[in-house]
């Protein structure tokens, strides 16, 4: 986050002003003050409203005249060259994976009494500035890209298995790293890591996290510091070989990974209507868009993943209440996540909590809840374990129940030095990081959250293409959401296999993922009106402390027919 300006300054007032208006004034258009990013001092944000003034802003967004058809992918049938050669292998046991390299999770047990106090700082060394955001866990180790908003940073690598007592295994530095709030992998030839630069994106090996090597630097057009909030590179998602990256005023980039030490651009894509992009979400052949420091989301049809579609009825302004309310109110969200078809907001500037919306149906998304923080809050990020959100609100962090979708219920608040953004669940302990006024080599603290290990199982709670869903494109990618953050050294062709039905060995392709949210794209087109199942068998993919999955996942979806010139 920023230091507080004039414009959040201005735009505060404005809205302020909007709300005071004694005789009815026209609304201001969505994009020109909601769906501008802000540059905000969550610590300076004490005294800012509490709630949004009431102004009605209309989201019923129409579709453009010439929206294109949805995607078929008949067209790949032509040029998809020669067919892999059938598999005689059958299919693999789920667990037959490689072994992982790290000993995993935390795997000790706490006291009550340790829950209100981090019991160990992670530091990323003498060039670390002191401005974290997530961490997670990839190959059996812990990993965290550090750096600041204008550039410097580095990726650290600790065995995390006594959370209480991590063990430094590798820190690489590099200069034109910039602040990441996300990261996402792939294992195309050989392990990457994908995080922003001051100028686009960094790719780096991480085959051996004990030797963690920066590779290549994309620049992309447009991309440029030093404004933290209107020309850079906010989030990214790798959808292999894909990523999709949120670029504020720049939009949505696509860039083409499959050689990610020579990737390339594909796309840069405009949204309509107009948003600055911040948080990006590839789940199949859906493309989730949230607004930096806004209130639209944008919900795309990616069945062709380089030429987004919008979905109709799909872009909404977040709001505090459903349209059954007396009154409801625009809000401003900082960063999302997307989590069992269910869409999270870290309410932003108008008073801290969490917004949900249901999206099973994505071209009608529909409000859930809304809970409002009673004293001095305001947003950062937000993810989910087990049913618990886990939201960042500067001056303090809190984790919610929300396994009742309509209620968001208090589980415990975290203290911490600094602008508290985020919370990454690990295990059973929170991981607690601030990007901002922290003490000096203290800006991420690990808390003891649950007083046993974690074993409870993963599980699927979310899948595009849908249940039963028929006319999908040849180019279908599968994606699915896991109710906690998986080990993506568990995912392969074993342990979450898409096949024809009746068919024994799986199609062959590409696993990639981030933030519970596991993708599969196939190495070539799918076949014409074939019917394919999406399985997920128990003991393939495990969580972060080693739980694998116990109830069986699957799922079938047919795609569209193609007619013969």
């Amino acid at each position: 986050m920023g230091a507080l300006n004039n414009r959040w300054i201005v735009t505060s007032l404005s809205l302020l002003l909007a709300a005071c208006e004694s005789s009815p004034a026209a609304p201001p258009p969505a994009d020109a003050a909601l769906d501008r990013p802000l540059d905000v001092a969550a610590g300076d944000l004490g005294d800012a409203p509490k709630s949004s003034p009431d102004v009605e802003l209309d989201d019923d967004v129409s579709v453009p005249a010439d929206l294109p058809a949805p995607p078929t992918g008949c067209h790949l049938l032509s040029d998809a060259g020669p067919a892999l050669p059938a598999s005689d292998a059958g299919l693999p046991e789920p667990g037959a994976y490689p072994p992982l390299r790290g000993p995993g999770g935390p795997s000790r047990a706490f006291t009550t009494e340790s829950f209100t106090a981090p019991c160990a700082f992670l530091d990323g060394g003498p060039t670390d500035r002191d401005h974290h955001n997530t961490v997670l866990m990839y190959d059996g180790y812990l990993v965290m890209p550090w750096a600041h908003e204008s550039g410097g940073g580095g990726v650290s690598v600790w065995d995390f298995s006594d959370a209480c007592h991590p063990v430094s295994v590798s820190t690489t530095t590099d200069a034109r790293m910039r602040e990441s709030h996300t990261a996402g992998f792939s294992p195309i030839g050989g392990r990457w890591m994908v995080t922003a630069s001051l100028s686009g994106l960094e790719f780096w090996d991480v085959s051996d996290l004990r030797r963690v090597r920066m590779v290549r630097e994309l620049v992309l057009p447009g991309v440029v510091y030093p404004d933290s909030y209107r020309r850079v590179v906010m989030s990214t998602f790798w959808q292999a070989p894909y990523v999709y990256v949120g670029a504020t005023d720049n939009g949505l980039f696509i860039v083409d990974a499959s050689d990610p030490g020579n990737p390339t651009l594909v796309r840069q894509y405009a949204p309509d209507p107009s948003m600055s992009v911040g948080g990006v979400h590839a789940i199949g052949n859906m493309l989730v868009m949230i607004s930096s420091e806004g209130s639209r989301t944008t919900l795309l049809d990616i069945g062709d993943p380089a030429n987004p579609r919008p979905i109709p009825g799909g872009s909404f302004l977040i709001r505090d209440a459903g349209e059954e309310a007396p009154s409801r109110r625009v809000q401003l969200g900082y960063f999302g996540h997307v989590n069992g078809n269910r869409m999270f907001y870290a309410r932003h500037v108008l008073g801290g909590g969490l917004i949900s919306y249901d999206i099973t149906d994505p071209s009608s998304p529909r409000f859930l809840f809304s809970y409002l923080h009673p004293g001095r809050a305001n947003g950062g990020y937000v993810f989910l374990k087990e049913d618990v959100a886990f939201v960042g609100l500067s001056n303090l962090g809190m984790a919610l129940d929300v396994s009742n979708p309509r209620v968001a219920t208090p589980v415990t608040t975290f203290h911490f030095t600094g602008d508290l953004d985020t919370i990454s669940p690990i295990g059973n302990v929170a991981v607690v990081s601030v990007d901002d006024d922290a003490v000096p080599h203290q800006a991420t603290g690990v808390f003891p959250f649950r007083a046993e290990p974690d074993r409870s199982a993963p599980r699927v709670n979310m899948v595009v293409p849908r249940d039963n869903a028929t006319a999908q494109p040849l180019s279908t990618r599968v994606g699915l959401t896991f109710n906690e953050f998986v080990e993506l050294g568990t995912v392969w062709r074993g342990s979450l296999v898409v096949r024809e039905v009746g068919a024994v060995a799986p199609v062959e392709g590409h696993y990639s993922g981030q933030e519970g949210v596991v993708n599969f794209w196939p190495a070539r087109p799918l076949k014409p009106d074939t019917l394919y199942e999406v399985l997920v068998p128990a003991g393939g993919v495990r969580d972060y402390s080693g739980n694998a999955v116990t109830a069986p996942f699957r799922s079938t979806f047919r795609t569209v027919a193609c007619t013969t010139p």
